[in-house]
């Protein structure tokens, strides 16, 4: 029964994972007409306006108590905050980032996550395998090699990108914590409305949006309203129900793939062969993160038993 649930999330973040990377796309696309912060704002906004009739149908048919009722609540609320918050600064410094960058570069980038989550983990009492300290000595030459331009300068898309990758690992750390806790739609409304209403107020604070250029963006907000934020994101909170954080993080990471052939098929992106190289040494990384330690379960890191008297 384990293994079915477990296989269950696997086959749910495969498809986040195939939303996500489509949607690098969509977020390149998007920057053509609108400013970072105006794009997320609103794509996330819409997101969250996505989800409310199914939180509405959900809330009609289930019928639970006031008391669990209330204390759900808080709960979902405070996890959609912490989450919200995690996502506005990720998000942010990704679109940002797009700016300077191509879609399948980006993709491979934020998909560093898979490195820092186990990595992350050490602070939450988990111990980190070998393989994963050697993944990061890989990953490290790939992002150099995909990224490092001619007399060492690292380009400033780049670096938005690979800090973005730092604040999805700590989402995903938060999801981990709530996920198993709380309504998955209800959270994932939550933060997208955080994030949403956050990212509005600093465009209309620094970038003075104009509802012509909105429109404009129209399609690829959208689907990176509805597909990406809206069914993704929370995809992503029920499938990682199933699914041990770091090993969840390799599936997600997937969304790097996607985003280099949607760049390929849709944007006409085009890789040397120096970020070709750099691109593969990040994805064996991705690959070694996750080889099980022999005589063990395939977890990428587990949790150290605190000694209770």
């Amino acid at each position: 029964m384990m293994k079915l649930k477990n296989f269950k999330g696997e086959i749910i973040l495969t498809i986040t994972a195939l939303i996500w990377g489509t949607a690098f796309v969509a977020q390149s696309m998007g920057m053509k007409y609108t400013k970072p912060f105006t794009f997320n704002g609103v794509r996330t906004v819409v997101g969250g306006i996505a989800l409310l009739p199914v939180i509405l149908f959900m809330s009609k048919s289930k019928g639970e108590s006031p008391k669990t009722e209330i204390n759900d609540n808080k709960l979902w609320i405070r996890a959609g905050i912490e989450c919200g918050l995690a996502l506005l600064i990720a998000s942010s410094l990704q679109q940002v980032g797009m700016q300077y960058t191509t879609a399948g570069k980006a993709g491979f980038l934020t998909a560093l996550y898979i490195i820092i989550v186990p990595i992350l983990g050490l602070f939450l009492k988990k111990k980190v395998r070998m393989t994963v300290w050697l993944s990061v000595v890989i990953a490290t030459i790939g992002t150099y090699f995909l990224s490092v331009k001619q007399g060492f300068n690292i380009g400033i898309g780049d670096i938005y990108i690979i800090l973005c990758a730092f604040g999805f690992s700590v989402q995903i750390m938060i999801v981990d914590k709530y996920a198993s806790l709380t309504n998955a739609v209800k959270l994932s409304c939550t933060q997208f409305f955080v994030c949403g209403i956050s990212s509005v107020i600093i465009a209309l604070i620094f970038e003075k949006p104009q509802f012509s250029q909105i429109m404009q963006a129209a399609a690829p907000i959208l689907y990176a309203g509805v597909m990406s934020s809206g069914v993704a994101y929370t995809l992503q909170i029920i499938g990682q129900r199933y699914t041990e954080p770091a090993v969840a993080s390799l599936i997600m990471s997937m969304e790097s793939v996607y985003a280099a052939l949607g760049g390929w098929l849709i944007l006409n992106e085009q890789l040397t062969g120096k970020e070709l190289f750099g691109c593969a040494l990040v994805f064996t990384a991705i690959i070694i993160t996750q080889i099980p330690k022999k005589g063990s379960s395939s977890r990428s890191f587990e949790k150290i038993e605190t000694q209770q008297a």
